[in-house]
């Protein structure tokens, strides 16, 4: 039974359903799914009341022992299922997810050389789908009212669309032909039936898989048209004993999509964390992540990236992880408003796509609602993104007064560093003040030796930025004022003196 649990309840977890300035930095690592166990991953792409829905399935096991049941609004038509690359899901979890950036400090005793002068469609079909002749169900359908609606082969899959009038004839429908459910579906079934839901039931077709030569199970992508834009995920809860992951990447025509019967929270962004955590981003933003999602109360989904990645933007990514999408994998994905065009030597995806990517985790206590999406017009861009800043090497000159300045701030910036790693994701802060005060060794004292020896009150800073002297700055106010004394002298009219 272990070996069903899982595609069962991946499948309860899918359907029904301004640009940027320039970067400087340097990407390092990015938090993609792996760091996460288990996690599903859904495409979803909404064009007005339509859907189409990509769904990766993680099974693991022998895959006769396979099964997807999903809720579905309508019966399906065979045009409608599509099978799909998986290395689509591998690019977009490459390109959204959560990142580590790098910058590095100038040297602040470096003085620049000067210059005189002023310079300035819908998804292609992976295989082809083909009619099919399923053999006819061994047990008399009519007795557990459930109807057969349709039945196709598609790729490796036999799919059947059926629709039922009471949910324990459907659980004992599919137990009894051998889909492997978990004890209590009907439960969860039961609003799905009177809601008269339709549902998309799944198996591998052996044989085919064989002629296929493929290793793993590929995405399945179907299309159709409901007002309502949901996702289905207390199914796949029927038996699960801890919460569960799920990636979605969304895609619309207007803007962020967002959840309405939960609350949509951006994961924690831009913050300065310590240089050490490069070795260990992966661990830190799991804490990141599970530190935000109990903090917000857990039934939340977590806004991990939105970004217009329409062709006519420059800028999709800030740094960018991966390569964007391209037409081709916005074509696959089911994004059919957008199209290639060349003019003359420049080519060019038009329509505008925006690219919302979720992170949900969830159980039974904290969403027992399906997922109720919505479209909204909030283009702003965004990203879970990092930041280390690199000090300068210890070797480095720090004889100007300019450097002290500099370590003086490198000794707070390390100290908010640390002071936002314990924040946002629950290391104890205490264990690194060495890091906070590394530099601290190189800051002289505010009066120099050499000053004292000669009791000097006060010493002469280097030379400014512009290349301005001081002592030519004291030197010209010593003038001023002797001559405003030499004017001052001339008009004092001399008085006599008594003798």
């Amino acid at each position: 039974m272990k070996n069903y649990i899982k595609p069962f309840l991946f499948a309860g977890c899918v359907l029904l359903a301004q640009s940027a300035s320039a970067f400087c930095g340097f990407y390092v690592a990015k938090a993609d799914i792996k760091l996460f166990n288990k996690t599903s991953q859904v495409i979803i792409v909404r064009n007005g009341e339509q859907s189409t829905i990509t769904m990766s399935s993680d099974f693991e096991g022998d895959v006769k022992d396979f099964a997807m049941v999903v809720p579905v609004p309508v019966v399906l038509q065979q045009n409608d299922i599509r099978i799909a690359d998986r290395t689509l899901f591998d690019k977009l979890d490459a390109y959204s997810a959560p990142r580590l950036v790098e910058y590095y400090d100038p040297q602040p005793c470096y003085t620049p050389r000067k210059y005189k002068g002023d310079y300035s469609g819908r998804a292609v079909p992976m295989a082809a789908n083909k009619s099919m002749e399923m053999e006819d169900i061994s047990v008399n359908s009519a007795n557990y009212s459930v109807k057969v609606e349709a039945k196709y082969t598609v790729g490796e899959y036999d799919i059947l669309i059926l629709s039922a009038k009471e949910s324990g004839g459907l659980e004992r429908w599919l137990t009894d032909n051998g889909y492997k459910i978990p004890a209590g579906a009907k439960e969860v079934l039961e609003p799905y039936v009177k809601s008269n839901m339709k549902f998309f039931v799944v198996k591998v077709n052996l044989g085919e898989q064989a002629k296929l030569g493929a290793q793993t199970l590929r995405p399945i992508q179907i299309s159709f048209n409901s007002p309502k834009f949901m996702l289905p995920i207390r199914l796949g809860m029927a038996n699960a004993t801890a919460p569960q992951d799920m990636i979605v990447y969304a895609f619309s025509k207007t803007g962020r999509i967002e959840l309405t019967n939960y609350r949509t929270v951006e994961a924690p962004t831009g913050q300065k964390i310590p240089l050490f955590v490069k070795e260990k981003f992966g661990e830190f933003y799991k804490d990141v992540y599970n530190k935000a999602w109990k903090k917000e109360g857990k039934s939340i989904a977590t806004l991990e990236y939105a970004w217009d990645v329409s062709g006519t933007q420059n800028v999709m990514c800030d740094p960018c992880v991966g390569p964007p999408p391209i037409f081709t994998d916005l074509q696959s994905a089911g994004v059919d408003w957008v199209s290639y065009n060349t003019y003359h030597s420049s080519q060019e995806i038009s329509g505008r796509t925006f690219f919302t990517r979720m992170h949900l985790t969830y159980d039974r206590g904290t969403f027992p609602q399906d997922l109720q999406f919505i479209e909204t017009p909030n283009k702003e861009n965004y990203q879970a993104r990092y930041v280390l800043n690199n000090p300068v090497h210890k070797g480095a000159d720090f004889s100007c007064a300019q450097a002290n300045d500099y370590l003086t701030k490198l000794h707070k910036r390390r100290q908010e560093e640390v002071n936002n790693l314990a924040s946002i994701a629950g290391w104890d802060a205490s264990k690194y003040k060495d890091y906070i005060t590394e530099y601290d060794k190189f800051i002289k004292k505010s009066t120099t030796e050499g000053t004292k020896k000669q009791g000097a009150m006060f010493t002469f800073p280097d030379d400014d930025e512009n290349g301005i002297s001081f002592s030519l700055v004291l030197l010209s106010l010593t003038t001023v004022s002797l001559i405003v004394f030499v004017l001052t002298r001339k008009n004092v009219k001399k008085v006599p003196v008594n003798k």
